[in-house]
């Protein structure tokens, strides 16, 4: 069947389109395809559209709660693992400080340095405490400057005895030179530790907020 295109072009033209009774086959056929085509476009972009973002948003949701509810779940699984490792730590942490003296301890400890040296024959030249203490967070460190005369096996006994004291004693930057009479002359620092009170550890953190001023506004 061969289409008219002029036909149908004439009654375009001839068309009343505010009176639908008088349409021909051409205009009706028009109409109802912009009606079938208008009524989905205009769904889309005026429900479709949002419902379509909502459920886009509540895939992506969805996904984050499976991620977070996966971690919380390892976490729960874990959390008797948690708490043992927690206290092993607190039982460790416990452990070291007891090697840390309190202010009233330091006399005493200092005392056991040089008592342990005396006690293998060594001849001190000097030993001279820090006049001031290094702070730290919950800790402070004093150095001492220690220069002992006498043999290698002296100062290695020494060194030995300082580090089984039952407090906390490093011996540091350790030089060693040979005298004229066969003995030998070593300085080091010697480093003790002892843990701050409440009231101390309370003052320092007060100080360093004081010296970071007022916060600007």
């Amino acid at each position: 069947m061969a289409i008219n295109f002029n036909q149908i072009v004439d009654d375009f033209k001839h068309t009343n389109w505010k009176d639908p009774g008088t349409w021909t086959f051409a205009p009706k056929l028009l109409v109802l395809v912009v009606i079938l085509v208008a009524i989905p476009v205009g769904g889309f972009f005026g429900i479709w559209q949002g419902q379509i973002e909502e459920l886009e948003k509540g895939v992506a949701q969805e996904g984050t709660l499976k991620t977070d509810y996966l971690a919380k779940k390892t976490t729960a699984i874990n959390l008797d693992l948690h708490r043992q490792q927690l206290r092993e730590i607190d039982t460790q942490f416990g452990a070291l400080l007891k090697q840390l003296p309190n202010k009233s301890q330091m006399d005493a400890l200092l005392v056991d340095i040089n008592q342990a040296g005396l006690s293998r024959g060594l001849q001190f030249e000097l030993f001279r405490p820090a006049a001031t203490e290094a702070a730290r967070e919950f800790y402070s460190e004093l150095p001492i400057t220690v220069r002992v005369v006498g043999t290698y096996h002296d100062m290695g006994a020494f060194a030995a005895d300082v580090g089984q004291l039952p407090r906390l004693v490093t011996l540091n930057d350790i030089s060693i030179e040979a005298g004229k009479d066969g003995n030998l002359t070593m300085e080091a620092t010697a480093r003790t530790f002892r843990y701050l009170d409440q009231g101390e550890v309370a003052a320092q953190r007060k100080a360093a907020a004081g010296s970071k001023g007022p916060a600007k506004k």
